[in-house]
């Protein structure tokens, strides 16, 4: 019996009230700020909070761009990124938070949101969506897979990207790792709310004695 807990069938509440759920409970999540360029050459730039990595071997990533409630359309980013099969992540710092949701704004198509933000697009070493030039961390990506979940409003694309190229500031990288205080990333909550990674806490993995050798299956004993 689950005490003081309320019990919600997923499937007797609608698309909107399943959204809060999810972005209530999965928190904090990272901010991917994804560059794109359309195929007219117009430049645009978007925060996602359905963002995160995949595997190091290849390097890739993955976000989930939404079907608009507002219009039933496709995201812009996601438009793009189907014409040219690019697109670049930068990583979201206290120093940029109000101009990254500036570009939260649903903008018309071909809107440049560098220019609405205020930010500015730097030449990337091997795409050709910009890189955000005030962000501390960008990732260069080339599209892998795309996976649909639906085409209406609720349903989104899970964008799989391979990074073929890394940018981090130098002074936020030391022997193989970022500094996180310096790094400064913001985190999504639910509705308006944003936090800061300012309490942090170590626990140190459990090691486990008397390992199985790889490949023997208990069950053959």
């Amino acid at each position: 019996m689950m005490e003081n807990k309320i019990s919600i069938n997923t499937k007797e509440i609608s698309f909107q009230d399943r959204y809060k759920l999810l972005i209530g409970s999965i928190v904090p999540r990272p901010i991917g700020f994804v560059s794109t360029i359309s195929p007219n050459g117009i430049y645009n730039l978007a925060p996602f909070s359905f963002f995160n990595g995949v595997c190091s071997e290849p390097m890739s990533v993955l976000f989930c761009p939404v079907i608009r409630a507002s219009d039933g359309q496709e995201k812009d980013t996601l438009k793009n990124i189907k014409a040219t099969k690019e697109f670049v992540v930068n990583i979201v710092s206290e120093e940029i938070a109000e101009q990254m949701n500036q570009c939260s704004a649903e903008y018309p198509y071909g809107i440049d949101e560098f220019k609405e933000s205020n930010l500015t697009p730097e030449k990337s070493k091997i795409v050709k969506p910009p890189i955000v030039k005030e962000a501390k961390i960008n990732m260069e990506c080339k599209l892998m897979h795309l996976v649909e979940i639906g085409n209406k409003p609720g349903n989104g694309t899970v964008v799989i990207g391979e990074v073929v190229y890394f940018h981090v500031r130098e002074e936020i990288y030391q022997d193989g790792k970022i500094i996180l205080n310096k790094l400064k990333p913001v985190g999504r909550l639910g509705g308006t709310d944003y936090c800061r990674v300012t309490d942090i806490f170590s626990i140190k993995r459990p090691e486990v004695k008397n390992k199985m050798p790889i490949g023997e299956n208990p069950n053959n004993k």
